[in-house]
C-alpha cells in the first residue's frame, strides 16, 4: 500500500543536492518508493515528481503529463516511470514556458527550455527505452532532469521579473 509523503520546499538542501545511481531496479523498496511517489504526485496535482521532492537523493523520477487545473493544455500519458535518466542530446531551438513546482508552491516562472530532446531510462522493469521527447513532455523531462541534478526551475529564469503567483498565473490561463 503506498503512502503519502511530504514534498520538499524550496530551502531544503535535499533539493540541491547531487543524487546516486539506482544499482537494482526489482529492489523492493524501491518498487514502494516508486508507487509512494505516484500516489504523492496525483495528490498534489503535479505532472511530474522527482525522488528528492520526495526526500530520496536518488536518480528517478515520473512524468504524467495531463490535463489539469495548472497545465489546462498538456498532453495526456500514462505515468512514465525514469529510473537513471539520461539527457542524451538536446535541439538548438528552445522555448521559454510557464513553469511551476510542487516544492516550489504559489509561484510561477519563464523557464527556457530544449523544444525537442532524445533520452534514454530504465523503465520500472529495468527495461533500457530510448526516445525522442517534443513540446510540453519534453520541459516536464528537463525539469524533472534538473531536480535530480540539484537545480530548481527558478535557476532557469532570467530575471524576477518573469516570476508571476500562481494566482495571477491561473487566471492568465483562463483568460
Amino acid at each position: 500500500m503506498s503512502i503519502l509523503r511530504q514534498i520538499a520546499q524550496l530551502g531544503h538542501p535535499v533539493l540541491r543536492q547531487e543524487t546516486g545511481l539506482i544499482g537494482d531496479p526489482a529492489d523492493p523498496a524501491l518498487q514502494a518508493l516508486i508507487d509512494d511517489m505516484l500516489a504523492t504526485m496525483a495528490e498534489a496535482g503535479g505532472v511530474g515528481i522527482a525522488a528528492p521532492q520526495v526526500y530520496e537523493t536518488l536518480r528517478l523520477f515520473i512524468l504524467a503529463s495531463r490535463p489539469t487545473s495548472r497545465y489546462p493544455h498538456a498532453p495526456a500519458m500514462e505515468p512514465t516511470v525514469m529510473i537513471n535518466p539520461e539527457l542524451l542530446w538536446q535541439s538548438d531551438e528552445t522555448e521559454k514556458g510557464w513553469e511551476g513546482c510542487l516544492s516550489v508552491p504559489g509561484i510561477r516562472g519563464l523557464a527556457p527550455r530544449s523544444l525537442r530532446i532524445g533520452v534514454r531510462y530504465l523503465s520500472r522493469r529495468g527495461e533500457v527505452c530510448e526516445e525522442e521527447l517534443s513540446g510540453f513532455i519534453a520541459r516536464v523531462f528537463q525539469h524533472e532532469y534538473d531536480h535530480i541534478n540539484g537545480m530548481v526551475f527558478l535557476d532557469r529564469v532570467a530575471s524576477n521579473r518573469e516570476l508571476i503567483s500562481e494566482r495571477e498565473y491561473l487566471r492568465l490561463v483562463s483568460a
